[in-house]
């Protein structure tokens, strides 16, 4: 794995490459970074040059200026690829790093060829009674953080969207808590999870882009709400749904059958 750091406005981005072949960028959800994809990186580094970064503010990235909306996330993001690479990318982003992933394929269509959105939370595209649940949750996961502080934040967020760490692949270690664990959570609960819930994706741009959009959706989650709005992003698009292994972050549990699955869905 080769690490270095770039410069953008009002941050530095620390990403990793690895790998050799068509450039793959990893865009992660949550509060996770280049160390929690190492595991998928590493499964798709036989065909593809895996590039994974850590959101501004996360671990190894630094900012004077936190990210308030998904268009910065996106503009980070873009900045990267046009240092690294002249041709379009391939791009997989899974929950909060799929909408940044979509966010990125609608303002800077000309610099992504395909892209796998994994259970992105595009809460307009829910009916009512769904959305407002799902919007609730979201900001009651907040207010829980500013009473009771980031773990019992952490731990509400993760009961709502039911997700469950015991299925997984079974070689797969726990991963422990890094040193900036908590830090990194406080950004997504501060920062991260206010501009999902204000966030629009421009439907109709992304229907205009060159790039091919896959929505995609865990085997194991049709019961929550953010497989509900990949299943509405596929309708709106006309095209299919694809169905990757595990729960709403499988990507973190089960990278073999995620690997195998981009790789199905993306082709050579």
């Amino acid at each position: 794995m080769r690490e270095s750091v770039r410069d953008v406005p009002g941050a530095r981005i620390r990403y990793a490459l690895r790998g050799e072949g068509p450039l793959l960028l990893l865009v992660a959800g949550g509060s996770h970074g280049v160390d929690a994809v190492e595991p998928l990186a590493r499964h798709l580094a036989d065909r593809y040059t895996v590039l994974t970064y850590d959101r501004r503010g996360l671990s190894g990235s630094t900012t004077d200026a936190p990210a308030t909306t998904l268009a910065t996330h996106a503009d980070d993001v873009s900045r990267l690829l046009s240092a690294l690479t002249p041709e379009p990318a391939l791009v997989y982003g899974t929950s909060l790093g799929a909408l940044i992933s979509l966010e990125l394929t609608v303002r800077h269509p000309e610099q992504v060829a395909a892209v796998v959105a994994h259970e992105p939370p595009v809460t307009p595209l829910l009916p009512e009674p769904t959305r407002a649940l799902a919007l609730g949750q979201l900001l009651a996961v907040e207010e829980t953080f500013g009473a009771e502080g980031a773990a019992s934040a952490m731990r509400r967020f993760t009961a709502d969207l039911d997700i469950d760490p015991g299925d997984r692949e079974p070689d797969l270690p726990v991963r422990a808590p890094g040193p900036t664990h908590s830090r990194d959570a406080e950004v997504l609960l501060t920062h991260d999870l206010p501009a999902i819930r204000a966030h629009v994706l421009d439907v109709t741009a992304l229907k205009g882009s060159p790039a091919r959009v896959v929505p995609a959706a865990g085997a194991n989650s049709g019961h929550v709400w953010p497989h509900t709005c990949a299943a509405l992003l596929a309708g709106a698009l006309g095209t299919r749904l694809e169905t990757f292994p595990g729960v709403h972050n499988g990507y973190l549990f089960r990278p073999r059958g995620t690997a195998e699955r981009i790789r199905a869905v993306l082709g050579p």
